[in-house]
């Protein structure tokens, strides 16, 4: 995505951002046309108890809050610079607060199953241009067999720009995977 839009992207890591006040610093100084990444968001906000009233920017000021963080990507990020986007996450949708599902914030919800044979297919063609090789049907064959993510796919095919230098190392990967995976479940 930022390739294709040529956006910069930034890794939000909230577990280095002390306060409320601090993560509104750090969004304020994003400049436009970026894509902000903060991953595992259900590890790093809880829901918030909503049977007592939290302050978001005076109480909790030695950590990041859920409505500290509403309250910035709310206001602070959509109002300056242009063409930002946030990308947010979660193995577990459902142990995310409903506030910080609710559209405006979280506009789209996208399901990044693992790889199947029409992903690959694509991947290919996205990184080395190819519609078919002879390497495909094996290829499809492992990917159907055992779980690979659309990541490491497309790690295997950065590897190189020559397609057959590529393809061969995503199926020794694949190979090798299924080794790794066959051990384990002995």
């Amino acid at each position: 995505m930022a390739n294709h839009l040529k956006f910069d992207i930034y890794d939000l890591d909230l577990t280095n951002i002390d306060s409320n006040n601090e993560l509104i610093d750090i969004l304020l100084r994003m400049p436009g046309r970026s894509i902000l990444v903060i991953e595992d968001i259900d590890c790093l906000i809880k829901p918030q108890n909503r049977s007592r009233r939290v302050q978001p920017f005076t109480q909790d000021k030695d950590k990041v809050t859920l409505l500290g963080l509403l309250n910035s990507i709310d206001g602070n990020f959509s109002c300056f610079g242009e063409g930002r986007i946030i990308i947010f996450t979660t193995n577990y949708k459902e142990r995310l607060d409903p506030a910080l599902l609710r559209p405006g914030r979280m506009d789209m919800h996208i399901f990044m199953s693992f790889c199947n044979p029409y992903v690959f297919k694509q991947l290919a063609y996205n990184y080395l241009g190819l519609q078919h090789h002879n390497l495909y049907d094996e290829i499809k064959s492992l990917i159907e067999e055992k779980e690979v993510t659309p990541a490491e796919v497309a790690g295997e095919l950065m590897k190189s720009t020559d397609a057959e230098i590529s393809l061969q190392g995503l199926l020794n990967f694949l190979y090798n995977k299924r080794i790794e995976q066959d051990k384990s479940s002995k």
